[in-house]
């Protein structure tokens, strides 16, 4: 079997790219993008970053037909490992594999939108989304883990003519025949979606921070006492457990927290801080600054943070984002 390296259009790429540039879509290594042409997929490689689309070799070629095996059980642990086709490739397939596989569209993009993020932590916000989304073919589907688990939850509440998915405490996926129209429906999507942000007067402490640290400028996160105490009842998606860890914490210790919640104070960000965990930070104040005061939020759970934290394919992700 070939590779098809002409699926990776330029087109394809420069979509890509733009996701991975905007922090309002992804952040960091987040997010993934596919094109495929029957038994032959392209997607983004674990570890990677879309903003690298157009310089890059982020993409990794697997074969499609195994990938849904995998997708529907048959065979393989899910993580697609096995399918890729050159065997010279070191890069590891998205986590997110099985359910690019399992999609019939011949172009997936699927982000962290900020504007998504919002609505797909609160139960109060999917109500909102739902209505904003009125008229198009899409599916609300619950929080699972990233990979096989989540692959399963879309693939029990997606139609044929779905085109849109929302995923809860996770993120969004659009579908389409090609790069135009996929481009198009994000658009349509964030457009709908879109909530401005609320400003945030940020006060730096006075006092030192603690060695080996530096003061964050989303100290707001700590000075407003809603977000203060919504930040430290847990996580929301699943990249902050991964990059951040669970919540913010209020004390350093051994997990080596990149940033620590001073309540009333600030944050605290570790001055060697990868740019995925910086990211991550600012993700955070980009979500809770559109929250609505009278909308309330679900965390995905002790449970949830513990099967990321302990999970072979997160730790390679971060081992891949460190560096």
């Amino acid at each position: 079997m070939t590779t098809r390296p002409e699926l990776l259009t330029r087109e394809f790429r420069a979509l890509s790219g733009r996701l991975g540039k905007d922090p309002l879509q992804v952040q960091g290594p987040g997010g993934n993008t596919s094109v495929k042409d029957h038994d032959v997929m392209w997607i983004k490689a674990s570890g990677t970053e879309l903003a690298d689309a157009e310089n890059r070799d982020i993409f990794v070629a697997v074969d499609r037909q195994a990938a849904l095996e995998e997708a529907n059980g048959i065979s393989g642990d899910g993580s697609c490992k096995s399918t890729v086709i050159d065997k010279s490739v070191s890069l590891r397939p998205s986590i997110e594999t099985t359910f690019h596989a399992a999609l019939e569209h011949a172009v997936v993009a699927h982000t962290h939108s900020v504007a998504t993020l919002v609505h797909a932590i609160s139960p109060e916000g999917r109500e909102a989304c739902r209505q904003k989304l009125n008229g198009l073919p899409f599916a609300m589907v619950p929080y699972a883990k990233p990979g096989l688990p989540l692959t399963r939850e879309i693939l029990a509440r997606i139609q044929k003519e779905t085109c849109v998915v929302i995923l809860q405490n996770h993120g969004l996926v659009c579908c389409g025949k090609t790069v135009d129209e996929v481009s198009d429906l994000i658009k349509e999507v964030e457009e709908r979606l879109s909530m401005s942000p609320k400003t945030y007067s940020v006060s730096i402490p006075e006092e030192d921070p603690p060695s080996g640290f530096k003061w964050s400028e989303k100290g707001w996160l700590a000075q407003e006492p809603r977000t203060k105490e919504l930040i430290l009842e847990g996580s929301y998606y699943p990249d902050h457990v991964v990059f951040l860890g669970p919540a913010l914490p209020r004390n350093d210790h051994e997990g080596q927290p990149a940033a620590l919640m001073f309540e009333d104070q600030g944050i605290a960000i570790r001055n060697n801080a990868t740019p995925a965990q910086s990211a991550m930070l600012d993700c955070l104040s980009d979500v809770f600054s559109r929250l609505p005061p009278n909308w309330s939020v679900e965390a995905i759970g002790i449970e949830a943070e513990a099967a990321l934290l302990n999970w072979d394919a997160e730790k390679y992700r971060q081992t891949l984002a460190a560096r």
